[in-house]
């Protein structure tokens, strides 16, 4: 394996690191449970889009989140009807060691962090294919429209 090869896997790992941390700091928890709250939302998330936008979604995730995103994925069964608390039903059950966590809360935090890692607009976009129930989770922006 060249070491260009070699520094992509780096690169991705310190990327993935980054995140945990950033949502471990904004949970104020672990980076254990900051872990698993990234992967329930992600996984929660990603099937409840349609297979496309799941796919432009996962091309703007760092190289090893992408995989945890694309984790036990079942592209013929999305995108799963889920109403708000099912949604949060989801996460809570994915977050297998720390169901005791308020699993809105964890969304939240979660979704805002990738909100803020992604960078301007891309998170809106998955928004845009969501019904306003879910759109409910997501950070709020100010300069949005009224939909």
């Amino acid at each position: 394996m060249s070491a260009q090869h070699l520094e992509v896997l780096d690169t991705t790992l310190q990327k993935t690191h980054q995140w945990i941390d950033a949502i471990s700091e904004a949970a104020h928890t672990d980076r254990h449970t900051a872990y698993q709250a990234l992967r329930a939302v992600l996984q929660t998330l990603r099937d409840r889009l349609p297979a496309a936008e799941a796919a432009h979604l996962s091309a703007q995730l760092p190289l090893l989140v992408r995989g945890i995103f694309y984790e036990g994925y079942r592209p013929t069964e999305v995108p799963v009807t889920l109403s708000r608390e099912e949604f949060l039903a989801h996460v809570k059950q994915k977050m297998v060691s720390t169901r005791t966590l308020d699993p809105l809360a964890l969304t939240r935090q979660v979704l805002a962090t990738i909100d803020h890692l992604l960078g301007e607009g891309e998170l809106e976009k998955v928004e845009d294919v969501l019904p306003g129930e879910i759109r409910t989770l997501f950070p709020q922006r100010s300069t949005r429209s009224v939909r």
